[in-house]
């Protein structure tokens, strides 16, 4: 049965579903307002890794992948930052997230991903959000002020730190406040509004609520979302590590007191992600400058699932430091199996390679162990004993746990890649040069394509060429 490193008992633990044949997922999502750069979309793997090695164990997987979309409040109880930026698309925020929100989905549709089955938005959640506000104001877990905000109890809570071993973190001194590590539900709008109103100086829209109007934090829209769409007990709960505290600690507060259990079953951290040794935004730092994109990948002439083999390349508690050079030997790993696949497909079938595809089973049900499932299949490229119609069929059956798409070159006539710029130019003079005996010129000429990524062979018909794709 597969086992998950479960971050509260810090042990892999295996994962028993609570509801027969069904297990339930929820995912927190990328920063609203922004598109999801490389390291949102390793988180979102996460999530579809579980399914995958779910899907094994022939259980049906529920996942919800929230979205807080209405610049609600950070832990220290101020106004997210996390609205569009200056000239970016949409007149309203929702407008604006709805864009980020089809961009997530068409990058995770890249990456094979699958998609959530429920996606809720904050901004679509109001409701749920300040019924379950109600409930911990009813049940003294929570208070409201004069003000209109309304705070968590921490002392009510002894169970917090449970993540992450820290408390919850004293903020400034606010009068509102009964104790300084109380943190925000809601932050009530003193000037007053109506629900839905575009307060951009306020740092976003405002709702009603019995209290007073104003806007939730990303806190209580997770527990408030989770719980509609997952029920009040939920098998994993899945996300990145920046999460952990204090949003995640919060949630859990806020989750387990209002149905007055333990609501996740497992919390499930996947490690941060750098950039050539640049650390990528977490999700309470949604904005940097030019953050690298899956779309950056295709400029490139990288598959974008070149990004995905990168991340089933390093286990998912790992940090990863990505490289263009890295990412570049992906695509290359990943287009040599493909047309390894596809030669293996024209030979007669033979049975799959059970000891192959046991060991890959393994290694997923060993806390998503994807390094060691990679190098599983790097044997059974490599070995002269299995024939290559049993390689085909292995490959093809556990592409269902990779999501590589290994197959995909199976029957298609290869296409090479494009000449970089400026190419063609010097694969003229060269040829000039050979036909006029000018060896030296041609030498430096094939050393100059070379460096951009085209190398040439001569052949009795004249130069050959080919170009090393992700130059």
């Amino acid at each position: 049965m597969l086992r998950l490193f479960d971050t509260r008992s810090r042990q892999a633990e295996q994962v028993e579903p609570t509801r027969r044949g069904q297990l339930r997922v929820f995912s927190c999502g990328p920063p609203a307002y922004r598109y999801a750069h490389v390291g949102d979309l390793r988180t979102a793997l996460l999530a579809d890794l579980i399914r995958r090695a779910a899907h094994r164990h022939r259980l049906s997987v529920l996942v919800c992948r929230g979205s807080n979309d209405v610049g609600g409040l950070a832990a220290d109880g101020q106004a997210d930052a996390v609205g569009p930026r200056d000239g970016e698309v949409g007149n309203r925020r929702t407008d604006a997230s709805q864009v980020y929100a089809d961009a997530l989905l068409a990058d995770c549709s890249a990456l094979n991903i699958r998609p959530p089955d429920y996606a809720p938005r904050a901004s679509e959640s109001m409701g749920l959000i300040t019924d379950m506000i109600g409930e911990l104001i009813s049940g003294g877990r929570a208070y409201a002020t004069a003000e209109g905000s309304v705070y968590f109890d921490a002392r009510t809570f002894p169970g917090y730190g449970a993540l992450s071993g820290n408390q919850p973190p004293a903020t400034a001194a606010d009068p509102q406040r009964r104790f300084d590590a109380d943190w925000a539900l809601w932050r009530g709008d003193r000037g007053g509004s109506d629900r839905g109103r575009d307060a951009r100086e306020g740092g976003g829209l405002t709702w009603a609520a019995p209290w007073g109007p104003g806007v939730p934090s990303q806190d209580i829209a997770c527990s408030a979302m989770s719980r509609h769409y997952l029920g009040d007990v939920i098998d994993i709960h899945a996300g990145g590590i920046d999460l952990r505290f204090p949003h995640h600690e919060n949630e859990r507060a806020q989750s387990d007191a209002a149905a007055g259990h333990e609501v996740v079953g497992h919390w499930v951290h996947g490690e941060l992600v750098l950039f050539e040794g640049t650390k990528l935004p977490a999700a309470a730092d949604p904005v940097l400058a030019d953050p690298v994109l899956l779309g950056d990948l295709a400029q490139r002439g990288l598959d974008p699932l070149a990004l995905r083999l990168a991340f089933l390349d390093h286990r998912y508690r790992e940090r990863l430091d990505l490289t263009w050079p890295g990412l570049a030997d992906a695509d290359r790993a990943l287009r040599g199996w493909r047309e390894q696949v596809a030669t293996w497909a024209t030979h007669p079938s033979r049975p799959m390679s059970a000891p192959h595809v046991a060991e890959i089973a393994d290694a997923f049900d060993d806390d998503l162990d994807t390094p060691a499932a990679i190098r599983v299949l790097r044997d059974l490229a490599a070995t002269t004993e299995a024939p290559p119609g049993s390689k085909f069929e292995t490959f093809a059956h556990v592409d269902q746990l990779f999501g590589l798409d290994l197959a995909r070159e199976v029957g298609r006539t290869p296409t090479p890649a494009p000449a970089p710029a400026g190419a063609e130019r010097l694969l003229a003079e060269r040829a000039a040069a050979r036909a006029e005996q000018d060896w030296a010129s041609a030498d430096r000429l094939t050393e100059e394509l070379a460096r951009r990524g085209v190398t040439v062979s001569d052949t009795p018909a004249g130069q050959h060429w080919t170009v090393e794709r992700g130059r």
